[in-house]
């Protein structure tokens, strides 16, 4: 199979890059699979992690995809399914962020790079970088406030001169987020206030969800916290309220903290004129990542998911008129999978709607994008 189909995925071994990595080989795509270990991307592409790593214990955590030896090689279970539906050997690659020419020589021959290795402040300019000089589109899952602030800053400019495509936060939270509130927004041009409100039954993060989560609470300053209104971000200092937000049927009103900023502070306003952008966390899933006893996500089924459930409730209200959009799934790493690769996708056959570093709802036709997750996700707009 050509180049056109093979993708590089960095971080492949970590706990979200394993469900990317499943879900490029069943849309047929040729992962190219690049990290830092080798001994983990060959047990990642022969299936062969001992009983017992993954989602469970140490680093192999976020190596560990979906928890047993089986599970590991992702929804393709033997090794003969891991060198693929491809006839050929899996595509194993070291590199390390800080060292450019270890990451030029894993993208050599791929049509896209999907970086899934946190933490981004640390991750996302080297390959982003690398994807400039070899020239092939960039996106990533980051959830964290200032590295996708970073990403648009430092590379909205080059990117678009370039005319090169870069899409940060292509993940459930950031580009899921905008996807829902560009298609509530629908035709109108400017909207007043975007409410975003997360239901989670819990939250059980992974390693590479309390990194990033301790890099982003160090830039920031301890104990302050991110907000958008008026037009812009805005640091504070006091603790988030908590209210009660009304999400529809089957969850139902359930407290939550009002203003536990996402990274939908940074993609949806970077493209939608709304002054105020707002995110919601229910307080158990809230509680669940703050606390450091709770373990990691833990697999269910075959797909190597967990048994957290999500309702993603959007308000879009513009005068007196309010339009709504309202998506539920499973697991929130499983989910960013079909997420980013369906993006991935569109990229590379050339269905999108800008150039340069652009979020979700800007690169692609949101409404439609959101259709296609419909195998994997639910939503149900009200406009």
């Amino acid at each position: 199979m050509g180049s056109e189909r093979a993708v590089a995925v960095f971080g492949a071994y970590g706990h979200t890059g394993r469900f990317v990595v499943a879900e490029l080989r069943a849309r047929g795509f040729r992962p190219v699979l690049v990290g830092r270990d080798p001994d983990k991307l060959k047990a990642l592409a022969y299936g062969t992690e001992a009983q017992g790593t993954g989602a469970r214990g140490t680093e192999d955590r976020e190596a560990g995809a979906y928890g047993t030896g089986g599970r590991a090689a992702g929804a393709y279970g033997t090794e003969g399914r891991a060198a693929g539906a491809y006839g050929t050997a899996p595509d194993i690659r070291t590199a390390s962020a800080d060292d450019p020419a270890s990451v030029d020589r894993a993208l050599t021959g791929a049509a896209a790079v999907i970086n899934c290795a946190g933490p981004f402040a640390t991750t996302a300019a080297p390959v982003i970088e690398a994807a400039l000089r070899a020239g092939i589109p960039y996106l990533d899952v980051a959830a964290e406030i200032e590295a996708n602030l970073d990403t648009f800053a430092h590379y909205a400019e080059r990117a678009h001169e370039a005319q090169a495509l870069i899409v940060p936060a292509m993940a459930f939270f950031g580009g899921f987020g905008d996807l829902l509130a560009t298609a509530a927004m629908g035709d109108w041009a400017t909207a007043d206030e975007v409410h975003i409100a997360y239901g989670l039954s819990s939250w059980h993060p992974t390693a590479g969800t309390r990194t990033a989560g301790a890099v982003s609470r160090e830039r920031r300053g301890a104990g302050r916290r991110i907000r958008y209104t008026a037009g812009r971000l805005e640091h504070r200092d006091d603790a988030p309220p908590t209210l009660e937000w009304p999400f529809p049927e089957p969850l139902g009103p359930r407290t939550v903290i009002g203003e536990f900023t996402m990274a939908d502070v940074v993609t949806v306003p970077s493209h939608l004129t709304v002054p105020e952008v707002r995110t919601y966390m229910t307080a158990e899933a809230a509680r669940d990542l703050t606390s450091p006893d709770t373990p990691a996500p833990a697999a269910v089924d075959e797909r190597g998911r967990s048994d957290q459930t999500f309702l993603v409730d959007v308000v879009v209200r513009s005068g007196g008129a309010e339009r709504r959009a309202v998506a539920r799934g499973q697991d929130i790493y499983a989910v960013t999978a079909p997420l980013v690769v369906e993006a991935a996708e569109r990229v590379l056959t050339g269905r999108t709607r800008a150039v340069g570093v652009a979020s979700a709802g800007r690169m692609f036709d949101a409404s439609d994008f959101l259709r296609a997750l419909s195998p994997h996700i639910g939503v149900e707009l009200f406009t």
